[in-house]
């Protein structure tokens, strides 16, 4: 997983040090409060957000020509993967070769970003565990519903690389923003470029953004921008003042930030 590293902002002028947090943008209202989502909850938003993902069952034969990917997908709440899939599915034959018992499967999941940049694949997920069928509920004619119970996530984005809890991912919920992030982001690189591109003056090194800006990730806590310049690329997190709860407020947060940007 790419991950350019987060330049270190200058504040060595005391009025800066008290406007801004460590990360150069406007400092949040609680300095005690999360500047980011958990592993859990991004694991999350990747699982219900993603429109492809893949379901891998090991030992399948004859093996799959295409990826195993369902009609539809969602996570229930005690944290259990509902899949949808053909009534003559490959996943669905192998869940009646078990035979009442559970089959292994793993779920593959890949986050991309929306918008063009090099290094798009922002985030893998792969959550591994046991596939049985819904009985009466396939909720569709000539489909067949089936559960994935979870045993084991793994989560590698931009923020790192771990296991995540299967506890705390059925506790956890997805980002309010995901449902809007493409749009947002394609819009910024589309309609705002040259605001995106003036956020580098709120971190150091802002000689370096000499060939383009574009925003790659964008969350309830805050904005991720790829700068470009001669030597590289390079990341910049951008905290929000208070988390965002929806489109509007999202609205509102980016204006608060170019504003910033501007009046460095």
């Amino acid at each position: 997983m790419i991950r350019p590293g987060n330049p270190v902002p200058d504040v060595s002028d005391p009025q800066k040090q008290s406007e801004r947090s460590p990360h150069g943008q406007p400092r949040p209202d609680a300095e005690d409060a999360p500047r980011q989502p958990s592993a859990a909850e991004r694991a999350r938003t990747l699982v219900e957000g993603n429109s492809s993902p893949a379901l891998v069952i090991p030992g399948l034969t004859p093996a799959p020509a295409t990826p195993l990917v369902p009609l539809r997908h969602s996570a229930g709440p005690t944290g259990d993967i509902f899949l949808l899939f053909p009534r003559d599915s490959p996943a669905v034959r192998a869940v009646r070769a078990a035979a009442g018992d559970e089959a292994a499967a793993v779920l593959e999941i890949t986050d991309v970003a929306p918008v063009a940049v090099r290094h798009r694949i922002r985030g893998r997920a792969r959550v591994a565990g046991w596939l049985t069928a819904v009985p009466g509920a396939s909720f569709e004619p000539g489909a067949e519903l089936l559960r994935l119970e979870v045993g084991e996530i793994s989560l590698d984005d931009l923020w790192g690389a771990g296991l995540v809890d299967p506890d705390e991912f059925a506790d956890a919920a997805a980002d309010p923003l995901a449902v809007h992030e493409a749009d947002i982001l394609q819009h910024l690189a589309a309609a705002h470029a040259d605001e995106v591109a003036a956020l580098c003056t709120l971190v150091s090194g802002a000689g370096r953004c000499t060939t383009g800006a574009v925003p790659v990730a964008l969350d309830r806590f805050g904005l991720r921008v790829r700068f470009h310049s001669e030597d590289g690329a390079f990341d910049a997190r951008f905290d929000f003042r208070a988390p965002v709860r929806g489109l509007q407020d999202a609205q509102q947060a980016m204006r608060e930030l170019f504003a910033a940007a501007r009046e460095d």
